[in-house]
């Protein structure tokens, strides 16, 4: 095998007909098939017969996304200026094969999934797989503290007469109500208040709880599940409530037990039950030293033997995964709880190219195929330990399918790598990520193509925000961004996905989720407004960090969800016109001020996160809005941001000089929020200099010819420039 030099510098190795990024092909070589039955001349032969035949058909679909558009593009150009009547568009929508004709009612079948999935209702964490440190503080977030939870977030208000900067004894009190008044609500006890109670002890597989010398019980003795330490004074006890567990700790000599007269130092709760780890929205992987990286920590995770050393205040710490947790049940038995968040992994979608690995042809190979072989590859690891999933499954979430037709072809491409690979059929179960318009309107019939694969549908409003201002880009000026959480569309988007999982049986066998909280500060305000999603029917919902997953997961107590989609079931259903109704300003009169606002906010984010994007390779992160609250940022944000005033400058709302002084004007002000980064570069220093500047600039001024509003083409292809810059 020779080595080949390419154009930016990348080593590659012939093998066969394809070209292989060095790198990638000694990782391959070397770990990823180390200790699997599939031996590297069967990886490399069966990956390139499935690319001979999948490559065609990828760009197949893409190119139909294209005329889709185009098309799309004519209608409204020639209807211009008319209001749009909602048949005739149905109409035309089928005509051009846009919309399909929905089938007969069925249930999904898909197989073997893990109780995570099917039976218990939780928060889900999504997690930048390219981060080791991250990904495993995710992976162990399956069990979280609700004292720290709750004492280091805006839950608990700060006291004004604190008597130490260490610790605030006033504070500690309130977190220790709280968590009484938590057990009081959903594991109460027959004729006591846990703010009462001096001990706890096992009598005969039964709980018991001590108010001195009397003795109380709980009244759903169900709850109790089991104990660790001794009967007569367990450190622990072990109780379910909505299939989440909690433990109730029990440490006279720990710090937090100090105020405790029954000697409680903690209360655990379960709480990221589940968690993607992402090599798509929230990465920034341009080339094979990127994609090496996301793929060994994915394979670390899937072995169990990832680790992570960081210093921090001068010391150095390890990170690895939490072991499984050991309790002796009620009947006596010694019984382990899963100790880790049950992982799945996000691949990217059909659209983008990777350099990794070039074909034949010289073209690069697509990224989302080398993602599923690769991916599915490293889970072959925990196939043989079930250490990550107890049923043998491997869970990939999907992004960006547009329609059926990419979701069967989603299904073909998992079939081609159980073939690869030996695996038994239907091993891989696919998430249908519901963010692009023309798999929402065809929702039903994308989880048929997948009714034996599907293990999780959801929402994004986000990226399916983006995908409706793109694809009707020619209709008129949109609304404002926000403006679009009540608009007639987003509504009905909500509920049809609920409504559509639903009648396709989802409940007790699938996830139906819910997106982000995208304000990691702001705890309070989550635990207010987060419980809409477990009312809209969802079993799980996004959070962005393992703190805010332990806070949420005392929405799960509260409701069950279960329950809520029963009665889901028999409301009226999500109507196909209103999802349909584009958002658009009907004769806007907005002043001057106003629309400057609007675009002096989406660029402001726009740029915090392109330029950290751009020039460090950081695909997600806390980015402050012009009002220097830290929002979550990651591809779908700057989609939304970019296509929004990609669209007002196309209908004359703004123009392309007006844009250009507001984006050099919020350049200083991210400049300035950045100014304590040593790493970062500033922008405004010469705005005709800086890459990440001018990314942001074309995001937005090239945003209408982007393939369906997406940023990656322009974000991997200046990520690439700088990385050779700085190299």
């Amino acid at each position: 095998m020779g080595v080949i030099k390419s154009a930016m510098r990348e080593k590659y190795i012939k093998i066969n007909n394809l070209k292989v990024s060095e790198g990638l092909s000694k990782f391959i070589n070397d770990e990823l098939l180390k200790d699997t039955s599939v031996t590297i001349e069967k990886f490399w032969s069966g990956l390139e017969k499935a690319l001979n035949e999948l490559v065609p058909k990828n760009r197949e679909l893409i190119k139909f996304r294209e005329d889709l558009q185009k098309k799309i593009d004519s209608w409204h150009i020639k209807y211009k200026d008319k209001e749009i009547n909602l048949n005739e568009y149905k109409k035309f929508l089928f005509e051009i094969n846009y919309l399909k004709k929905e089938g007969p009612d069925f249930k999904i079948e898909t197989e073997n999934v893990d109780e995570e999935i099917r039976n218990i209702a939780g928060p889900q964490l999504v997690v930048p797989v390219m981060n080791a440190r991250y990904a495993l503080n995710a992976a162990n977030a399956r069990w979280m503290s609700l004292y720290d939870s709750l004492y280091g977030t805006d839950i608990i208000e700060q006291s004004e007469d604190s008597v130490s900067e260490r610790y605030d004894p006033l504070r500690g009190e309130m977190v220790i109500k709280y968590g009484r008044d938590f057990l009081d609500k959903y594991f109460s006890l027959a004729g006591l208040s846990w703010k009462e109670i001096t001990s706890f002890a096992i009598k005969h597989g039964k709980l018991k709880i001590l108010k001195g010398a009397d003795i109380f019980d709980l009244q759903d003795e169900n709850k109790f599940v089991g104990h660790r330490g001794e009967s007569d004074n367990p450190s622990a006890i072990i109780l379910k409530n909505n299939n989440l567990h909690i433990e109730v700790l029990k440490d006279s000599r720990a710090f937090a037990a100090q105020q405790d007269h029954a000697g409680i130092s903690d209360i655990i709760l379960e709480s990221a039950v589940t968690t993607i780890c992402d090599n798509e929205d929230s990465v920034a992987a341009v080339d094979s030293e990127d994609k090496i990286i996301c793929y060994r920590n994915w394979l670390g995770l899937m072995k169990g033997n990832l680790k992570s050393k960081f210093e921090k205040e001068g010391k150095l710490f390890e990170r690895k995964l939490n072991p499984n947790r050991s309790y002796i049940s009620k009947d006596g038995k010694g019984l382990k709880l899963h100790g880790r968040s049950l992982l799945l992994v996000r691949n990217v979608g059909h659209l983008m190219t990777n350099s990794s690995i070039l074909l034949n042809d010289g073209s690069e190979v697509p990224e989302g195929i080398m993602d599923a072989f690769i991916t599915t590859a490293a889970a072959l690891h925990d196939i043989k330990n079930k250490t990550n999933s107890r049923t043998g499954s491997i869970y990939i979430v999907k992004p960006k399918m547009h329609g059926p037709e990419e979701t069967a072809f989603t299904d073909l491409i998992f079939s081609k790598v159980e073939e690869v690979l030996g695996l038994k059929r239907y091993t891989c179960k696919i998430g249908i990520m519901d963010e692009e318009r023309r798999t929402s309107a065809n929702l039903k019939e994308c989880i048929r193509s997948l009714k034996n694969r599907v293990f999780f549908i959801n929402t994004g409003f986000l990226d399916r925000t983006g995908d409706e201002m793109h694809t009707s880009m020619q209709a008129g000026p949109m609304i404002k961004k926000g403006d679009m959480k009540s608009s007639k569309w987003i509504r009905a988007y909500e509920n049809n996905n609920v409504d559509i999982g639903l009648k396709c049986g989802f409940s007790g066998k699938a996830q139906i989720g819910k997106g982000m909280w995208a304000i990691p500060d702001q705890m309070k305000e989550m635990m207010d407004q987060k419980t809409s999603h477990l009312k809209a029917g969802a079993n799980c919902a996004w959070v962005p960090s393992p703190t805010a997953a332990a806070l949420h997961a005392l929405h799960y107590h509260e409701i069950n969800i279960f329950n809520e989609q029963k009665k889901i079931l028999d409301r009226d259903k999500a109507k196909l016109d209103d999802l349909l109704t584009i958002p658009t300003a009907n004769r806007p009169n907005w002043s001057v001020e106003e629309i400057n606002k609007e675009i002096c906010n989406s660029a402001q984010t726009l740029l915090g996160y392109v330029v950290r994007w751009v020039d460090q390779g950081v695909g997600c992160s806390k980015v402050p809005d012009i009002n220097n609250v830290g929002l979550m940022e990651d591809r779908a944000t700057l989609r939304i941001s970019s296509q929004h005033i990609a669209n007002w400058i196309h209908h004359g709302i703004t123009t392309k000089i007006q844009v250009t002084e507001i984006m050099k004007d919020m350049a200083k002000i991210v400049d300035d929020q950045n100014k304590n980064d040593p790493n970062y570069i500033r922008m405004s220093e010469n705005y005709d200099k800086s890459i990440a500047f001018k990314t942001a600039c074309d995001l937005v001024f090239l945003g209408k010819e982007q393939p369906s509003g997406y940023t990656e083409p322009l974000l991997h292809l200046n990520r690439i420039a700088k990385k050779s810059s700085l190299n």
